[in-house]
């Protein structure tokens, strides 16, 4: 077995660090050093999060109390890395980013997506996109890992062996996303109080969701053309995320040619899972049973009539889409048994 590393969480008070650090003080090669929150500053951890109580004794600190580490988590809102990754470098010789600065390689890409000049474009092409069933062996070399957006990283898996095997036409994807309330963050709004979200089914960006940017990119490289379409719905649900792709279909496309598909690109992926049953409630995928865990679970359904592919996604958007990801592609990065950590196989019921 590989020694243990030492690691450290920058923005450890909000829900993505909270998942973060209760995986990594589970996993069995792990010290976790160092967590900062600038609001929680000198407070135990378990204030902001408490169901760690009784598991750790770790105290928040102050982002430049941090110590020097073998990797670095940065768990920070979105635009905020770029400005503190020179110093943070400084404290890690590896570094994985949950949020969204140093997703898409391209600088005009992200400019016109996020409306915000990027401040360390140079760092671009440093960083590999942080899914692994797409990139492992970059993942394997790499010092910096960006972490893909929850709803992209549903999407991507979902729709990449459909695409890489020629399944659907890729020039008008739907992808029609119901989104949970934790994606929204832990800093209340309007929008999260409780007599507005309650009982809610509200379609908050019917068009040009930015995460459209990380689908067309990871996914360009296995089509002449590529057009993604997203609509974003928030429902009433914690966690937990599910996309429903359309598609058309190529000429002379089975059944079976679907299966192959996701077969041959999934059947060794210890995190992705077909769920294609004939009956019962969960014969697509559900993300109420993905809660806490790394799995992908994905769902598919032809019509001939209808000439068309409804392909059916679902990830917990902390798990999979964010904490879960991460820790997957720090695994690589070491060395480690990939799943180490990211074992627990969700509830039922829940």
């Amino acid at each position: 077995m590989k020694s243990k590393i030492n690691v450290s969480i920058i923005g450890g008070s909000g829900y993505a660090g909270g998942e973060l650090l209760r995986i990594l003080l589970c996993h069995r090669q792990i010290n976790v050093v160092g967590v900062t929150s600038r609001s929680f500053e000198g407070q135990s951890v378990t204030r902001a999060h408490p169901n760690l109580r009784k598991i750790t004794d770790l105290t928040f600190c102050h982002p430049s109390k941090i110590p020097k580490c073998d990797l670095l988590f940065l768990a920070l809102p979105n635009g905020v890395s770029m400005g503190l990754m020179s110093q943070y470098k400084n404290k890690a010789s590896k570094i994985i980013d949950l949020g969204a600065d140093f997703r898409l390689r391209n600088k005009e890409t992200f400019e016109l997506w996020y409306r915000k000049k990027h401040l360390l474009p140079n760092m671009l092409p440093q960083f590999v996109y942080g899914i692994s069933e797409l990139h492992r062996d970059e993942i394997r070399k790499a010092k910096f890992v960006a972490c893909g957006g929850c709803e992209a990283t549903v999407s991507i898996l979902t729709l990449y062996p459909l695409i890489k095997h020629h399944i659907i036409k890729t020039d008008n994807i739907i992808i029609d996303a119901k989104m949970s309330s934790s994606q929204g963050g832990n800093s209340p709004s309007l929008a999260s109080h409780h007599p507005e979200r309650h009982g809610v089914v509200r379609t908050y960006k019917p068009t040009d969701h930015r995460h459209t940017a990380e689908i067309e990119q990871e996914l360009a490289p296995y089509t002449n053309k590529i057009n993604v379409s997203v609509t974003a719905t928030t429902i009433e649900m914690v966690r937990g995320l599910l996309v429903t792709i359309h598609a058309g279909i190529k000429k002379g496309i089975s059944l079976k040619d679907v299966w192959r598909a996701y077969r041959t690109e999934y059947i060794d992926e210890p995190f992705i899972r077909i769920v294609k049953e004939t009956d019962g409630n969960y014969r697509y995928p559900e993300p109420k049973i993905l809660i806490g865990t790394n799995f992908c679970d994905i769902g598919f359904e032809l019509s001939h009539r209808e000439n068309r592919l409804v392909a059916i996604g679902a990830i917990d958007n902390l798990g999979k889409g964010t904490a879960g990801q991460a820790v997957q592609a720090m695994n690589i990065m070491f060395g480690f048994e990939e799943k180490t950590g990211l074992e627990f196989p969700g509830l039922h019921p829940v």
